[in-house]
């Protein structure tokens, strides 16, 4: 495969991860948080089988597996469960939102844990991504501190999770930069989410699954996009234009909004997308900030969804 044609690739899958979003909940909405979320990542799992296949486990470095393994089963279940729990679409899309502050975190994590260098942009590029999801939860009025706490009042646990979701994935970015000697254990790290899932699902008593066409839709869209999504990845950073796949994914939060506001029927407001421009804004300006001091240990990261 050519350059160009593995970078298009590599972009097909930010298409894919920013429809993870409205996915979820639509799968969410049929066969409940964690019941939809097991179906998720077991046929997830299965895909990634198919065009990831299953790598030989005894040649991964064992802190990659135990320490890697448990951040992104972590992160996989807040991303999953804050986006089930949400109470309608609408807020579905804003824990979405606050999930995508990943990328400024990771960059943050890269300086304080990695000794990565970075010049004086990191500031308002972190105090940007934070006003700006400040913005997000304001609702119509923008930024409204009492809006904005009334909203999280209505769910802690969901934003709660999405929060702890975008920590633990950035250190999970920080923490495999060094220990996974360039292994990708996304394929049974995928299986041992939908293990674990399941595990809650049957210990809470299961729950209703209303199988449906529109479900079964989702289900499959959801499951491919994050299944071949990791996929389409891999061969864009194997043999693409990395440059421009590191831009494109600084997009995903407001493109994955968008999706999902088309996905969920959840009309936004212009503050939302002001709020979501903002996050994606400092999360460049951090990416900028560590570039321009060390270009040959810039942070490595892997996009969440």
């Amino acid at each position: 495969m050519n350059r160009k044609k593995a970078t298009l690739t590599g972009l097909i899958a930010v298409l894919l991860w920013s429809a993870i979003v409205g996915l979820i909940r639509g799968v969410s909405e049929s066969l409940g948080a964690t019941g939809g979320a097991a179906m998720i990542y077991t046929v997830g799992a299965f895909f990634l089988l198919l065009s990831v296949g299953l790598p030989k486990l005894s040649t991964f470095p064992r802190r990659y597996l135990w320490c890697g393994g448990l951040l992104f089963v972590s992160y996989e279940l807040c991303l999953s469960l804050s986006i089930g729990y949400a109470h309608s679409g609408r807020q579905a899309i804003e824990v979405g939102m606050v999930n995508y502050l990943w990328p400024t975190f990771t960059m943050v994590s890269a300086i304080l844990f990695n000794k990565h260098r970075a010049n004086l942009l990191i500031v308002p590029g972190f105090l940007l991504s934070m006003i700006g999801i400040c913005w997000v939860l304001g609702g119509a009025h923008g930024f409204d501190p009492a809006e904005m706490l009334a909203n999280i009042q209505d769910n802690p646990l969901s934003y709660g999770l999405a929060f702890l979701g975008a920590v633990i994935w950035a250190a999970y970015c920080t923490v495999t930069a060094r220990i996974a000697n360039g292994k990708n254990g996304v394929t049974p790290f995928f299986m041992m989410v939908a293990a674990v899932l399941w595990i809650k699902y049957l210990s809470s008593g299961g729950g209703a699954m209303t199988f449906n066409l529109q479900a079964i839709v989702y289900l499959a869209l959801a499951a491919a996009a994050m299944g071949f999504g990791y996929a389409a990845w891999n061969v864009g950073i194997l043999h693409g234009n990395v440059t421009v796949l590191a831009g494109a994914s600084y997009f995903i939060p407001v493109i994955s909004a968008a999706l999902a506001a088309r996905l969920l029927h959840a009309p936004l407001s212009t503050n939302f997308w002001l709020g979501a421009c903002m996050v994606c804004g400092g999360s460049i300006l951090c990416w900028v900030a560590t570039r321009g001091r060390a270009r040959q240990t810039s942070a490595q990261t892997e996009p969440g969804h």
